[in-house]
This record gives structure tokens, sequence and C-alpha cells, in this order.
């Protein structure tokens, strides 16, 4: 039983902070407080809060505004507020926090001690409680990245964060899954490769990310056509009708020690490989998923630039996939530019349902690499034979079968009543000098598509006119970038106005690319 700190008397009217505090809960004490001076609180304590038997933990906010407290309240963000269940003007009490004893396994990884199962469990039971603040989380996160994890560490983390949330059962022996290291702008190759199998009948319940540093997430850019924040119900319903989904993965909670744990890694630009295998492993697991298969894109801008990383990443993740129990099948993926031409949830959505309609304009990139992708998962089927699966998911996309099954996934889901459009303020960047593009800088581009507006505007990003290996005359259009608002298209035009990301050259000089290997 989690002890928890004595309580005193006093009682508190509780207020809801309207305040978006991303995975952290956060309460609000006034300064003038009487319990807040009687008790020696100061801002960032961590704090339990109670009544009616439920208790939520938060780290406290000092505040001097009583428009936002009173010296009689105590405010909650709102996931605070959500947390503990109750009416505002209800009564809490509030005390002092006792420290979360797994921290001495944090502060033993930081001495670079070796943890064990048990200590990773306790860490991110102790996590999903909000036990911990993002500055603890933050000395974790560091701490393994800079000590390392070695492999059986990194299958202990995969284990406690696995069994840190929900996990779903699908009662079939198949259920196919796959997943992108990332890295690549555009490569919306999911929403592409989910009708396809399951148009062969296999089922693929697809959760899928927002974006948090990228123009586009797989949720961000399905919601240009369906709603994608469904219930775990609605979610096995339309599985069960559909034999596959394309969902945000939020309202499941699955894995949620990782979404958290992500909330701080983001920000401080940490992502190092025994996280990376223990984050994705753990979600597809918890998922119910049997058979998967990641997908590692290599290049001088990529997430992953050299081979000699991949194919360290991949026997990682085999490593860690073989004793999860899950078949686990890894790729490594030219990753030399971006896959597609649209960049921003409006542009990808246009490539994949170009792609699905077979329209000869359809960016044959992003056809490719979907019909490489899905026939290997199409091959985990023991009816199909090696080597037949990119046949057959050729087959199914080209009669048309793949696009009735992308409508009937978003009829089940639910149609947007009004799709946004492309934004309406653009521009074009142009090559500076004749020659050919032998260079497309994948960061570059992103940050561009980012600061024009995506994915928080749907219809901001940037739109790819040329593509490695094309000859351009100078002053012709390479991208063009759209904005809705005139801020946003400000900031994207200072950077491009800078440099443009792409390099302009001569044919031999063209970015090695990495076939599938």
């Amino acid at each position: 039983m989690e002890k928890i700190a004595e309580m005193s008397n006093e009682l508190l009217q509780l207020r809801r902070v309207a305040i978006d505090t991303y995975k952290e809960n956060v309460a609000y004490m006034h300064r003038d407080c009487e319990f807040y001076r009687v008790e020696g609180f100061q801002a960032l304590t961590k704090v339990v809060v109670r009544a009616n038997g439920q208790h939520i933990y938060a780290v406290l906010n000092v505040v001097d505004d009583e428009a936002i407290v009173q010296p009689c309240e105590l405010g909650l963000s709102e996931q605070a507020f959500a947390q503990l269940g109750l009416n505002e003007g209800e009564r809490v009490r509030v005390a002092q926090a006792e420290p979360p004893s797994s921290m001495d396994a944090v502060r033993r990884k930081i001495t670079g001690e070796r943890l064990t199962l048990a200590d990773f469990q306790g860490i991110t039971q102790d996590i999903v409680r909000n036990r911990y603040s993002k500055m603890e989380m933050a000395a974790f996160l560091v701490a393994s990245g800079q000590t390392g994890l070695d492999r059986e560490e990194i299958l202990h983390l995969t284990q406690a964060m696995t069994e840190s949330g929900e996990r779903l059962d699908w009662h079939e022996p198949l259920v196919v899954d796959k997943h992108c290291i990332g890295g690549i702008p555009g490569n919306r190759t999911t929403m592409l490769v989910v009708p396809i199998v399951a148009a062969h009948g296999m089922l693929m319940a697809k959760t899928s990310s927002r974006a948090i540093t990228s123009p586009a997430g797989t949720a961000d850019t399905m919601e240009v056509l369906c709603k994608v924040d469904l219930t775990p119900d609605q979610l096995h319903r339309i599985v069960r009708k559909e034999r596959a989904c394309l969902a945000w993965g939020g309202t499941a909670r699955l894995a949620p020690a990782d979404d958290i744990l992500i909330s701080v890694e983001r920000p401080l630009g940490i992502d190092s490989s025994g996280q990376m295998v223990a984050s994705i492993l753990s979600k597809k697991l918890a998922a119910g998923s049997t058979h998967l298969l990641i997908d590692i894109p290599v290049g001088p801008s990529a997430k992953v630039r050299h081979m000699r990383e991949a194919l360290q990443l991949r026997k990682l993740f085999e490593y860690v996939g073989d004793r999860m129990g899950i078949h686990l099948e890894v790729i490594i993926t030219d990753g030399a530019q971006p896959v597609g031409n649209g960049i921003g949830p409006v542009l990808e959505a246009r490539d994949v349902m170009a792609v699905l309609r077979n329209d000869p304009d359809a960016p044959s990139d992003l056809r490719q690499k979907a019909l490489r992708l899905a026939g290997r998962i199409l091959e985990f089927d023991p009816d199909v034979r090696g080597g037949y699966g990119y046949t057959i998911a050729r087959d199914i996309l080209d009669s048309g079968r793949a696009l009735k099954k992308m409508e009937a996934i978003i009829a089940a889901q639910g149609p947007q009543e009004e799709a946004p459009i492309i934004g309406a303020l653009n521009y074009e960047v142009c090559a500076e000098r004749a020659g050919v593009v032998v260079q497309i800088d994948n960061y570059h581009v992103a940050k561009v598509a980012r600061l024009a507006g995506a994915p928080i505007d749907k219809g901001a990003g940037v739109d790819l006119l040329k593509k490695l290996g094309d000859v351009v005359a100078q002053g012709e259009p390479l991208y063009r970038v759209h904005a809705e608002y005139t801020s946003d298209y400000n900031f994207a035009r200072a950077l491009t106005d800078s440099a443009s990301g792409y390099r302009i050259g001569e044919a031999h000089e063209v970015s090695k690319t990495y076939m599938e290997f």
C-alpha cells in the first residue's frame, strides 16, 4: 500500500485552473494562504491532494494573483483536475508528498550502475502516478542516455513501460503493425499500408502519434480526412468491422509511461537508441501486435545517418523483440530526402489519396515505398509465399480495393464535415543557379513547414517541386511554402531567405542512397 504523508486538517476549496500543463499535474496556491505559510511549502514542492478517498500528486506553483486562486483555494491544472475527479468548490486536503522511493534507482543510474527490472518497474510506476516532476524525469533520461543502457536494461525498460498501462488483446494469432523511427518529412506510408493490408484480410489496428517536433504525424494527417480521437470501445468496434483503424493512440492508455517521458525527451532533444527501442516496442506490445515491421531510414540528414548505426539499432530491436515474444523484422531504407511531395497534414493527405486513386501524378516514391512495406507485412501471412508480397500489395492497390478499404475506414471513424484546405498564403523558393539537385536537407525543409504553421494549421507546409537528381534552371522553383497566417508566413520566409535546404551541383554529386536491406 502506498504510503502518504500525514495530512493536515486544513481544507481548501478546489478550483479548476484552465491551463494545459502537458503531461504534468500542477497545483496552484496563493502566497497569502495561511496553510501555505504554516506548512512551509515552496514553489515546485511536490504535494499530495486528497478528498473523498482519492488522491493525486502535483507540483506546486505559488501564485500572487487572486484572479487565479484566492488564499482559501487550491487550483489544479486541467490534467490534475480531471484526474482528481471532483467538482469545483469541494474541499480538499494538501500535504507535502514523500519523495518517490524509486528515485534511489535514478541516483544509482546517474553514477553509472546497472538497473534491474524491479528498478525500472518502480520508476515507470511512479512516473505514471505523477510522483516525478519533469526535472526528476529529465535526470532519469539524461542518466540513461549518458551512462547508457545495455541490452538487458533496454529489455527491462521495455517490459516495465509495457506494464505501465492497458494492453489490448485481439484474440487472434496474427496482428500486424509497422513503425518508422522517423526523421524523414512526408513519408506517410502508414496511411497506404493499412488499407492495403486490411483489404487482404489481416488485422492492423494502427494507433499513431501526433507530431511533437515534426510537421505532421500520422494522426495529424488522418485527421484531415476523419476523426482520430476514438474511445477504446469505438476502436474495437471499428477494427472488428473493417480489420483496421488509423487512430490517435492517446486515448487508449497504452504504455502511458512512454507518453510522459516523451513530453520531457523532445524539448531536451534526447533520443538515445535504448529509449527509442523501449518506446517503440512497448507501444506495439501494449497494442496487442504479434508481428511488427520496423523501418529505419538512413541518410545524411535523417535521424540515423550511417549504416553502422542502423545495423546496431536493428540488432537491438531484434534482441528485445525476440525476448518479448513479438515476431519482428527490420528493414533499412533510403532516407536521403523527403518521401512524397507534401510536408504538412493537408499536403500529405492529398498525396496519400492520389496514390490510393492511382492518379498518374501521384508521387511515385511514396507509392513504391508503401508497396514494399505492405508487401513485407503481407508475407507475415503464412499463406503468402516469400517474395510474393509486393505483387499482391500492388494488385490490391491497382484494383481499387485499397481505396475502397480506406473509404470504409474513414466512414467508420467519422468523416470530417469540413475538410481543411491548403493555406492560401504561399511563395516559392527558387534555385540560385542551374544544375542538378544533389542534396535536400530533411531537417531544414521540415523546419520550414513547422514555421509555416504545420501541424497546428493543417493547411500549412511545404510542397516539393524538385527531388534529388532533378535538373533545374536558375530561378526555377524548388518548393512552394503554404501558410494560413501572415506571422507564420513571415517566419518561414525569413528562414528560406537565409537558406533553401537544397544544394545544386553536378549529377555525380547526388547524395548516396541506401537500398532496402
